[in-house]
């Protein structure tokens, strides 16, 4: 039995009523990956809630049209106030080559990197380079956003495979993952914030904390 015109218009009124989201203007996320990096023998990683590996590119992640990379050039401030080595700018510089002198190296342990957007935004999108030269994890990876800078109140977390709650920040649901070119992409829902924090605790090599670049997709609240 052959479906009407009419009522495939009917449903698709009906989805964009229930779902805003499907009758928005939505288009593709586009950002330019950095070359593959990986040097030497990767070293077997075994976590309980580590994400099965991925056959193929990452798939297309859609975002209003007009989202831009709010990120780029502005200011981060950090846990830790003297980095082992390079600087907090790194984060934000739109270099994603993973290359010597592209990241910053933060102390062992728990430690965060928080950027300051400027002023409020509607956020679709998160995407970090911690170090892809290697295969290894970063632990505890929470990502949470707020328009308070302390992050005391009104918080919203978009990412969180801290299983075991060592971070203090609640347990989360998330999958550890195998750093890559690619990057990690969280999906933020369109959540509103000014600030972006970003915390670690060390990886399955070390226990330092590194940042490439992160790009925070999205618009300026209305």
């Amino acid at each position: 039995m052959k479906t009407s015109p009419l009522a495939i218009l009917l449903g698709l009124a009906l989805a964009g009523a229930l779902n805003p989201a499907l009758a928005a203007d939505l288009v593709p996320l586009k950002t330019e990956l950095p070359p593959p990096l990986f040097v030497g023998t990767p070293v077997p990683i075994n976590l309980p809630n580590l994400e099965p590996p991925r056959a193929g590119k990452r798939p297309d992640f859609f975002v209003p049209a007009g989202t831009v990379n709010l990120a780029k050039g502005k200011t981060v401030t950090s846990s830790d106030n003297d980095p082992a080595a390079g600087t907090l700018d790194l984060v934000t510089d739109g270099d994603k080559t993973g290359d010597e002198g592209s990241w910053v190296e933060l102390g062992p342990g728990k430690q965060w990197v928080q950027i300051d957007l400027g002023a409020e935004a509607t956020i679709s999108a998160v995407i970090a380079w911690h170090f892809h030269q290697q295969a290894r994890v970063y632990l505890d990876v929470v990502v949470q956003i707020s328009d308070d800078p302390t992050f005391k109140q009104g918080v919203t977390t978009i990412f969180n495979d801290d299983a075991n709650n060592d971070l203090g920040l609640g347990a989360g649901k998330d999958f550890a993952y195998v750093e890559t070119y690619e990057g990690k992409l969280m999906d933020a829902k369109g959540v509103k914030g000014r600030y972006v924090r970003l915390y670690s605790n060390g990886n399955t090599t070390n226990k330092l904390n590194h940042y490439i670049e992160v790009e925070v997709f999205g618009k300026p609240a209305a």
